[in-house]
């Protein structure tokens, strides 16, 4: 209580202001939120889709994708930055997805550690 018997009032803390609208496709529910709630934390808003048939692509800035279940080059040709993750064995999805012109080819594992500082490299913030 305050000094007339007030209670000191709460300030709600200011909203944080949304960096990027990111794609999350996956269509593994673990990995899926572990992407939505990394970035998410980091300031950014997630849109989480199962395909890229299925996804919504109002106003997104970059594509986080699992390249074991997407196509590389579709998702090239879509025009905004693409960070595809991928089986650390499966060197032949790596490849291609290089090959492609995925912007950023990652290890499920490096994703999953270095996801922020991994979106912004693609964002340039």
């Amino acid at each position: 209580m305050g000094a007339a018997g007030e209670r000191a009032r709460r300030v709600p803390p200011a909203p944080v202001p949304v960096v990027a609208r990111v794609l999350s496709i996956a269509t593994d529910l673990m990995l899926g939120s572990k992407v939505t709630e990394t970035l998410s934390a980091a300031g950014h808003e997630v849109v989480s889709s199962p395909s890229m048939e299925e996804a919504t692509w109002d106003g997104i800035d970059l594509i986080v994708a699992d390249l074991d279940v997407e196509n590389p080059e579709a998702l090239v040709g879509l025009g905004m930055p693409v960070l595809g993750y991928y089986s650390h064995v499966d060197v032949e999805t790596r490849e291609a997805s290089e090959a492609a012109g995925v912007d950023l080819v990652v290890p499920r594992s490096r994703m999953a550690r270095e996801l922020p500082a991994l979106a912004e490299r693609l964002l340039d913030v």
